[in-house]
């Protein structure tokens, strides 16, 4: 791993994330939204919100996953992230978060709750340094990773994203 990328980990205490690169929860919201507020498709109560920051490099990627909740991320440093969506209703989207306003990156992109997402580094040899925000908190009760057969029947127009972006 490069030196740079090596340091951020290292000083972020960052650890491997199950979707593709690394991660540290920075914040975790006292207040709990109650399961009943929620409704069905929650298992348990939720904190009102979570933060981590998260780490990708253009070696590696993250694995096309959703979530029950709405996930805001904010870009940092490093290169600029695409960030590919499939909606529930089969519609793909590949955004860029970064800071190269004029190219039409965007500084923060909301994904929202239901949604297929990826990301992958823009820049060979480089990383991606973000942050996301899950309100209600996330909770691995509410992560789910894509398999690959399954997501492709469901999109089969999608096919080659969701190959390059799944795991298995």
């Amino acid at each position: 791993m490069d030196k740079k990328i090596d340091e951020i980990v290292c000083k972020l205490k960052m650890e491997p994330h199950p979707e593709g690169g690394f991660y540290k929860e920075t914040y975790r919201s006292n207040g709990v939204v109650p399961q009943n507020a929620l409704g069905k498709e929650f298992t348990g109560d939720r904190n009102y919100c979570t933060a981590i920051y998260f780490l990708l490099t253009s070696e590696n990627f993250s694995a096309f996953h959703r979530i029950k909740q709405d996930e805001i991320w904010h870009y940092y440093s490093g290169s600029s992230l695409y960030v590919h969506v499939i909606s529930p209703d089969g519609k793909y989207n590949k955004f860029t978060v970064g800071m190269n306003l004029d190219r039409g990156e965007l500084p923060q992109l909301v994904v929202p709750a239901g949604c297929w997402f990826a990301s992958s580094v823009k820049d060979t040899d480089s990383y991606s340094l973000v942050g996301c925000t899950v309100s209600p908190g996330f909770d691995f009760d509410d992560f789910e990773l894509a398999e690959r057969a399954v997501l492709s029947k469901e999109f089969p127009e999608h096919n080659t994203i969701i190959t390059q972006f799944t795991r298995s």
